[in-house]
């Protein structure tokens, strides 16, 4: 290649270009990197995995009756029936469906209740369709949340996706402490509140119990004992007539085991007219008991009707009260939501609390220490969910490419023994990065969906540190030896060397290219093709261009 001898030769001639080429490469740099904070390129976990299900949870306030809950899953499921890749669904009412991957820790085999109910859809095969799941779930959330929600004042209707890395209790999760339990749902309140105004945030729920009025009833023990019946009689009538038990057996020859009868009243009939003391005294007014006298006793007669507040479950982590707010992405970043939730946070809770942050970069960071400046009440606002696994990931991506970038630095040293020269590798592997940056920024421009940066490809950029680094210590060891053996002119042997490594560089940069097209496609591993096949270009580009640039200045050459 007698051209890039040529070009090469006359860039380390000329002092200016010299300076030109250093310019730009670090200019490429800087811009390249301005990519993140600018959103050209967002970063991500994992993107989303599109597979054959997914799961709809319905969360209906506490102390809804079956039959409510059950017309919010039926308007859920009519929607549903009009898309032609559902095949069917599954409504599991009053409980969470059969564990999978998502329901480990979300606490799908927790949920029991009359409130509650999960329906399970199942699609086409996901290489016959042409939507992805997580693209349908997008699609259908907002018509399903308007509609059905609507029905009971306030339901909460989750779209559940199949996690594509390790499951979350959510995208984004807000550990809310506090000193009393009203202090704390009060501000997980203003923190919901946020979010459901924060763009991109979806799904926002407080995983706490609704507090609602229910009715008590107490048995009146002397009128128990004067009317002559046993508080026996009364708590099986009361049982068996709202919720139903088992009163005889029945045998039968096509059975080895005598089948249970079972008793309740029928739906009408333990429906009040309104949610009322007198409504309710006027139900069981209805139910009357014989005592021994052969007398029937009316059961409203025996009790006492008492209206009282629920009582909601007690949470805590690490012997601490807290409550969780969760909330969803809308197929965008979890960092950026967040950010802009927490800078929300910080500017309306300022005049109330004084907002203290976390400094300097630790696993809580982004955490929040609030105290009243009225009464002294303490806060702290921790992040957790999806978001935290992935700044513990990047933090450990990140640590590992430190850690290999200083092994690497060691190595040269005491191989070269020349801190200059290790620098120049050191320097031209780590330039890869901006091929990385510019092609997930192409990439996303050729995708429907956004196209993110992702913990695999980290990993594609720490493997390319190896490739950029054999393709500078080819360079270095060819021009040495041109400049001992056959006594060239330092200029002359970069040029020389730099021209006919560079067939050995390109074959094995194609072979690279070739081999991370297959993972381009995958919707998992794309984030490493991609990262494979343009830090490969870039890693080229920098070798042959500004690598022999650096070499020039270099004395240990």
């Amino acid at each position: 290649m007698t051209w890039l001898e040529n070009i090469i030769f006359t860039i380390n001639e000329s002092a200016l270009k010299r300076y030109i080429v250093i310019v730009m490469t670090l200019v490429s740099l800087v811009l390249s990197i301005m990519m993140l904070p600018a959103e050209m390129v967002l970063a991500r976990m994992l993107p989303g995995k599109s597979t054959n299900t997914y799961s709809i949870y319905v969360d209906a306030p506490t102390g809804s009756s079956i039959e409510e809950t059950k017309q919010v899953t039926g308007c859920v499921v009519d929607i549903l029936k009009q898309e032609q890749e559902v095949t069917n669904v599954e409504i599991f009412l009053g409980q969470g469906s059969p564990l999978d991957y998502a329901g480990l820790v979300k606490g799908s085999s927790l949920k029991q209740g009359e409130n509650v109910a999960e329906i399970v859809v199942n699609l086409t095969d996901k290489h016959t369709r042409s939507e992805a799941s997580f693209s349908m779930v997008k699609r259908l959330r907002p018509e399903i949340q308007s509609r059905c929600q609507a029905i009971k004042d306030g339901t909460n209707i989750k779209m559940i996706e199949q996690p594509a890395g390790p499951p979350t209790l959510a995208s984004i999760v807000l550990e809310v402490y506090g000193s009393d339990e009203a202090s704390i749902r009060a501000m997980a309140t203003k923190v919901a509140e946020i979010f459901k105004t924060t763009k991109g945030l979806v799904d926002v729920d407080i995983m706490a119990d609704e507090i609602y009025q229910k009715f008590e009833l107490t048995a009146d023990a002397e009128k128990i004992s004067r009317s002559g019946v046993s508080l026996e009689q009364l708590n099986n009538i009361l049982y068996l007539a709202f919720e139903g038990m088992e009163i005889a057996v029945k045998n039968s020859q096509n059975s080895p085991d005598q089948i249970p009868l079972f008793l309740v009243l029928s739906d009408t009939s333990k429906q009040m007219s309104a949610f009322s003391k007198r409504a309710l005294e006027a139900k069981i007014s209805a139910l009357r008991l014989m005592n021994k006298k052969g007398m029937m006793v009316p059961v409203n007669e025996l009790v006492n009707v008492v209206e009282v507040t629920s009582t909601p479950s007690i949470f805590s982590k690490d012997l601490r009260k807290m409550l969780n707010v969760i909330a969803e992405t809308d197929m965008v970043s979890q960092l950026y939501p967040l950010l802009d939730a927490r800078n929300t946070m910080i500017e309306r809770f300022s005049e109330q609390y004084e907002v203290k942050k976390v400094d300097g970069m630790s696993t809580y960071m982004f955490d929040l220490y609030l105290t009243d400046k009225t009464n002294g009440d303490k806060f702290l606002l921790r992040w957790d969910g999806e978001m935290k696994v992935s700044l513990d990931t990047f933090r450990d991506l990140g640590g590992a490419f430190i850690a290999a970038l200083i092994l690497i630095f060691l190595l040269l040293v005491i191989y070269y023994k020349s801190f200059a020269i290790s620098g120049i590798v050191l320097g031209g592997s780590f330039l890869s990065i901006i091929g990385v940056l510019i092609g997930h920024w192409i990439a996303n421009l050729f995708t429907a969906d956004t196209f993110f940066l992702t913990a695999t490809s980290l990993i594609g950029f720490i493997a390319l540190m190896g490739i950029s680094s054999r393709n500078s210590l080819l360079l270095i060891d060819f021009t040495k030896s041109l400049i001992k053996e056959k006594g060239f002119e330092k200029n002359r042997a970069i040029a020389v060397a730099t021209a006919t490594r560079a067939k050995p560089i390109l074959l094995t940069a194609v072979a690279i290219i070739l081999g991370s097209a297959l993972l381009a496609t995958d919707p998992i591993f794309g984030g490493l093709g991609v990262a494979l096949i343009s830090g490969t270009v870039a890693a080229v580009v920098i070798s042959l261009l500004f690598v022999p640039v650096l070499m020039c200045k270099t004395r240990a050459i």
